[in-house]
């Protein structure tokens, strides 16, 4: 087993991780002001922000663009990048170039990967150049081909016992953390009880060492579709709509600017530029 763990369980330190997504500097200056504990710049700006029907569109360049945004916004935050699917596809020598891109480019501290070809022997390539690795087991996205592919994983005996075979096959090549997303919670429990590092969970339950969600859901800006397991704590994208619909209707009534909102010129200056405007002096 390739050690590099470099976080602690929860239970050793004491308190639960918390994750969101970010996307830019905006965003980002605003999670590290309130503390969050990781900062994930996620594939899924693919679907979020950029407008793709998968994450599996989603760029090598695109992501050091934003996880560079993100690392502006947040200097001091733990940063972690998403390897796309076209960052890895082509094996361990892409996936640790695609990692020492995030780590030189873009100052990230971890790098995801998710279960597929390769990404074991990928993971103990990108640990061994001292780049930490959080390894992603259940719902895979870049290998969801359709909406109908974003469901429950591990239902039965034999696919939780494979999942859970996967997490501890990260773990044993050098993975530090683990995101279980979309799985059982009785699944998520029986892996956090029998791996030594951090587990990360999105749709895993509640006995997880920590927990993420894409930013967007959390403030409700995201409204296409809505996962079981996303709480709300703000209803953003209605009240969005409400000041656009205002602005809208405030500038076609000529009711914004208003001379308060506006700059003025100095009286003295004005009756001079109005005399000259008079006389011709236009030109």
């Amino acid at each position: 087993m390739l050690k590099n763990t470099f976080f602690k369980k929860s239970i050793k330190r004491g308190t639960k991780y918390v994750m969101l997504t970010a996307y830019d500097a905006l965003t980002s200056r605003v999670l590290e002001a309130a503390g969050v504990d990781f900062i994930l710049v996620g594939d899924s700006v693919g679907m979020v922000l950029l407008g793709y029907p998968n994450t599996s569109c989603v760029t090598m360049d695109e992501m050091i663009h934003h996880a560079k945004a993100v690392r502006r916004g947040a200097p001091k935050s733990c940063v972690v990048g998403d390897l796309p699917k076209k960052g890895v596809e082509k094996g361990p020598k892409q996936a640790l170039l695609s990692a020492k891109r995030f780590r030189d480019e873009a100052k990230i501290n971890v790098v995801k990967i998710e279960w597929g070809k390769d990404c074991l022997r990928s993971t103990e390539s990108i640990v061994r150049q001292k780049i930490a690795v959080q390894g992603h087991v259940g719902l895979t996205p870049q290998a969801v081909k359709n909406a109908t592919g974003f469901r429950l994983q591990g239902k039965t005996a034999v696919t939780a016992l494979k999942i859970f075979k996967q997490a501890k096959a990260f773990e044993s090549a050098g993975a530090s953390l683990l995101l279980l997303e979309c799985i059982p919670w009785q699944l998520a429990k029986l892996i956090q009880e029998n791996v030594s590092i951090p587990t990360i969970g999105i749709g895993a339950g509640p006995y997880c060492d920590g927990q993420v969600l894409v930013f967007q859901d959390l403030i409700g800006m995201f409204d296409q579709f809505k996962p079981k397991f996303v709480r709300r704590y703000a209803e953003t994208s209605a009240e969005v709509k409400k000041a656009v619909v205002g602005y809208a209707r405030d500038v076609r009534q000529n009711r914004f600017p208003g001379l308060g909102e506006s700059f003025s010129l100095d009286a003295v200056e004005f009756e001079k530029l109005r005399l000259a405007v008079k006389r011709g002096q236009t030109r």
